[in-house]
């Protein structure tokens, strides 16, 4: 299993995800302020939900090495999963700097936002997880021609 690759790549995924939980992907700048509010991941529950499946998912898969074809579909889930968070992070990031937030105080009304080193961790998983699935699916060719050899 951890000889293979595709396993090493699933692996950097499940622990960059993971450090995503910790940073903060976005921080906003109020036009009177100095300090930067940083939006932490579980501030907003869709964030967090989406933060906590991308690397549970990844590490679920590693452990489906004898399911090759399941392994590479939900490396595919787990693309368009880090796709979702992107999507969900501008929606955010626009209702929060429109003063469109329902639940809270609008305080980040009209604050300007700048996007930190740790938002590229999903762009990261999503190469990783492509790679990932190329292997696998490698791996597949090469056992149905071992499978016609026979």
């Amino acid at each position: 299993m951890i000889q293979r690759i595709q396993t090493l790549y699933l692996l950097l995924v499940v622990i960059l995800g993971a450090l995503l939980c910790f940073f903060s992907p976005v921080q906003f700048l109020l036009p009177e302020a100095t300090d930067y509010i940083s939006l932490m991941p579980f501030d907003k529950w869709a964030l967090a939900v989406i933060t906590v499946v991308i690397p549970a998912l990844a590490f679920v898969n590693i452990f489906l090495y004898k399911h090759r074809l399941l392994q590479s579909r939900l490396n595919i889930v787990n693309v368009v999963l880090c796709i979702g968070y992107y999507a969900i992070l501008a929606l955010y990031i626009a209702y929060i700097v429109k003063g469109y937030e329902p639940l809270g105080d609008n305080t980040l009304a009209g604050a300007k936002w700048y996007l930190s080193v740790w938002a590229a961790i999903p762009l990261v998983n999503i190469v990783l997880t492509l790679m990932a699935t190329r292997r696998i699916l490698k791996d597949e060719a090469l056992v149905r021609a071992a499978d016609r050899l026979r």
